[in-house]
C-alpha cells in the first residue's frame, strides 16, 4: 500500500486537539518573547535571563511527575482544560504587572505559578494523543503534532518581536485569549480514555513509571541523550543578548527587537522543514543511527552560532539547530508512546517531559551563569562541544539505541 502522509488528519478528534494546542503554543511563544525582553530590558543583567529559565525549571522538577500520576488516574482532557484556565488568569496578571511596571520579582512569582499550572497537565497533553488515533496512524500523528509545534515556534517568536515593538502588554493578553479559546475547543474533543490506572499510592505508582523507563534501554537512552544535549547545547535563552549586544545589525538596519524575533523563529523554521520531510516519508529506517547523527549535527551548528557575529550566518545556524533537533524529537516521542501501555503513559510521559523540559529550563540557567562568568559566546560554544561529547559517550553506553532500525522494533530493547 502507498504511504498516506496525511493519515492522522483523517481523524477529526486529532484535528481539533492539534489545532487547539497549536493556538496555545503560538501565543505562549509570543508571551515568552515578551517576558525575556521585558526582564532583560528592565534589569540590563544577562543573569536574569538564566533566572527566567530557573523559574520555569523548578515547577518542572516539582510537578511533572505528579502530573503524570494525575494523567493516569483522572480525565486527561479535563485536566488540560483546568490547566489552560489557570494559565489564562496568570497571563492576565502578567499583563497587569507589566502595565503598572511593577517589581520584576512579582513577575517572576506569576511566571512560577503559570509554569506550575501548565506543568501539571503536560503529561496529559502527551499521553492523550494515542487515544485520538489508532496505532498505525500514531507515528503520522507525532510527525504532524511536531510539525504544528515547530510552526508555532516560527510564527510565535516572529510575531512576538513585532508585538512587543508595537505594544508589550498585548503579548500577555494574546496568550490569555488563546488559552481561554482552547478550553472551549477541547470541550468538543471526544476522548475514549481506554484502560486507566487505579488511584492508589501515588509515590508507588510514580516509582513504577521510573522503573519502566529504567528497564527500557532504548527509551532511557533516547530520553537521557536529549536531556544532556539540550542542557548543554541550547542557546535560545541568550538570544536577547546576541540580538542586542553581539550580532552586528548595523549593515542591515534591523532593530534588535525585530532581529530577536527572526533569531527565535529560525530553529522553528528548520524543525518545520524537517518535520514536513519526515511526515511525507514512510516510517523511519535506521532510527537510532539517524538520532545520533542529528544530535551531533546539533552540537556542530551550535558551536558555529556561538562564534558568528554575522546576522545571516547566525540565522542559518539556528535554522539547522531546529532541523537536526526534529529528528531526535520524532524518534523520542514515538518510542515513548508506542512502547508504553496506556495505563502508564501519563507517568512515563511525565518522566520524559521531566528529563527534556527541565533540561531546557536548567540549560537556560546554566547558559546564563556561564555567560555571566565568562561571556555569552563561550557559553554557547562550550555547550556545543559538550553535546558532541554526549553523542560519543551514549553511542558506547546504549548500543541498543544506536542499532535501532524502526521505532516499532521491540527486539532492540535487549542490549547487545
Amino acid at each position: 500500500m502507498s504511504h498516506d502522509p496525511y493519515q492522522a488528519f483523517r481523524f477529526s478528534e486529532f484535528r481539533r486537539f492539534t489545532i487547539g494546542i497549536a493556538i496555545v503554543q503560538v501565543s505562549s511563544a509570543i508571551q515568552g518573547v515578551a517576558i525575556a525582553w521585558e526582564i532583560y530590558e528592565r534589569t540590563n543583567n544577562v543573569l536574569t535571563l538564566g533566572m527566567v529559565g530557573l523559574t520555569q525549571a523548578i515547577p518542572m522538577l516539582l510537578f511533572t511527575l505528579p502530573g503524570g500520576y494525575l494523567a493516569d488516574v483522572f480525565d486527561r482532557r479535563r485536566l488540560i482544560q483546568i490547566s489552560f484556565a489557570g494559565s489564562t488568569v496568570t497571563s492576565l496578571g502578567l499583563a497587569a504587572l507589566s502595565y503598572a511596571e511593577a517589581n520584576v520579582g512579582a513577575m517572576f512569582v506569576l511566571l512560577f505559578i503559570d509554569a506550575s499550572i501548565m506543568r501539571l497537565a503536560t503529561a496529559a497533553r502527551t499521553a492523550i494523543l494515542p487515544l485520538l488515533l489508532p496505532d498505525d496512524a500514531f507515528e503520522s500523528g507525532v510527525k504532524w503534532r511536531s510539525t504544528f509545534f515547530q510552526l508555532s515556534t516560527i510564527i510565535g517568536p516572529a510575531l512576538g518581536g513585532f508585538v512587543i515593538a508595537w505594544h508589550l502588554q498585548a503579548a500577555y493578553l494574546i496568550s490569555a485569549g488563546s488559552t481561554a479559546l482552547c478550553v472551549v475547543i477541547l470541550a468538543f474533543v471526544r476522548v475514549s480514555e481506554g484502560k486507566r490506572s487505579k488511584s492508589g499510592n501515588p509515590l508507588g505508582q510514580l516509582l513504577e513509571g521510573l522503573r519502566f523507563v529504567r528497564n527500557q534501554s532504548v527509551i532511557l537512552g533516547a530520553i537521557s541523550m536529549d536531556l544532556f544535549a539540550v542542557f548543554l547545547g541550547g542557546a535560545v535563552y541568550l538570544l536577547p543578548v546576541f540580538a542586542r549586544d553581539i550580532i552586528n545589525l548595523e549593515p542591515l538596519g534591523l532593530q534588535p527587537e525585530a532581529a530577536l524575533g527572526w533569531l527565535l523563529a529560525a530553529p522553528g523554521a528548520g524543525a518545520l522543514l524537517m518535520a514536513l520531510l519526515l511526515a511525507h516519508r514512510p516510517p523511519m529506517r535506521n532510527a537510532g543511527k539517524n538520532m545520533f547523527l542529528a544530535v551531533a549535527g546539533f552540537g556542530i551548528v551550535t558551536i558555529i552560532f556561538g562564534i558568528s557575529r554575522n546576522f545571516w550566518l547566525s540565522l542559518v545556524m539556528l535554522f539547522f539547530t531546529g532541523f537536526f533537533d526534529m529528528i531526535s524529537v520524532v524518534v523520542r516521542h514515538t518510542l515513548v508512546q508506542l512502547r508504553t501501555p496506556n495505563e502508564m503513559r501519563g507517568r512515563v510521559s511525565a518522566v520524559s517531559n521531566l528529563f527534556i523540559g527541565s533540561s531546557n529550563e536548567l540549560g537556560g540557567f546554566e547558559s546564563g551563569v556561564v555567560a555571566k562568568i565568562f561571556n555569552p559566546a563561550i557559553s554557547v560554544v562550550s555547550g556545543g562541544v559538550g553535546t558532541i561529547l554526549i553523542v560519543v559517550l551514549w553511542a558506547k553506553w546504549f548500543p541498543s539505541l544506536r542499532k535501532l532500525e524502526t521505532m516499532s522494533d521491540m527486539e532492540s530493547d535487549r542490549e547487545a
